[in-house]
């Protein structure tokens, strides 16, 4: 399939509601959109990895493995968890109840928004549910796979920072809204309640 006709699909499957997206709000409405998109590569490199294992077949066999399944599940689950307690009870306000702008984090903190990404989407087993499942009826058996699997993929990790500006701009709407303490600590604590809950239902998800 041309590349120009998957990307609106991509795009879709995007920026359908995740675990992923989410943490893109979040770091929009916190740290400010261009932050948002910078901590998107984390994800990427990790959705990239499983693009990788799709590619040389191994997805299918790794989703056909009820442990490796539940390992993924559990650690991604484990995560959201902690995420979610620790923005459940944190007291960082972090400017938000001033009504201040974010128009980006500093560089240094860069690294860890990535790496927040990276550890969502490497240990959502959905993500490679999605690379084993669907990718594959894209590709044209009468045409070279590997460059196809390249195309489609780099075209979906694209997709990718295309949600994450939509979402990263959600987030800061949200943060206009944020007009004093409590509102803040409502806001952290209705952070932590998402994470938790998409840990709940990640729990909840089968092969």
């Amino acid at each position: 399939m041309d590349a120009l006709y998957f990307f609106p699909l991509a795009v879709g499957i995007a920026l359908t509601p995740g675990p992923n997206n989410f943490c893109a709000l979040n770091h929009g409405l916190r740290e400010g959109v261009v932050a948002a998109i910078v901590g998107t590569t984390g994800r990427v490199a990790a959705f990239a990895i499983f693009l990788t294992v799709s590619a040389l077949g191994l997805g299918a066999m790794l989703l056909a493995s009820e442990t490796a399944f539940s390992v993924l599940k559990w650690l991604g689950a484990a995560y959201l968890f902690w995420l979610g307690v620790h923005a459940w009870r944190s007291r960082d306000l972090g400017g938000l109840h001033a009504g201040e702008s974010a128009d980006s984090a500093p560089p240094r903190r860069w690294r860890e928004l990535m790496r927040q990404e990276f550890l969502l989407g490497i240990s959502n087993p959905k993500a490679m549910l999605l690379f084993a499942a669907i990718f594959p009826q894209f590709i044209d058996p009468s045409k070279p796979a590997a460059m196809q699997f390249a195309t489609l993929g780099a075209t979906y990790l694209l997709a990718e920072y295309v949600s994450s500006l939509a979402y990263g701009l959600g987030g800061r709407q949200i943060r206009r809204l944020v007009r004093s303490p409590l509102a803040a600590r409502r806001l952290n604590r209705a952070t932590g309640g998402v994470f938790i809950g998409a840990g709940g239902l990640l729990l909840a998800a089968h092969r």
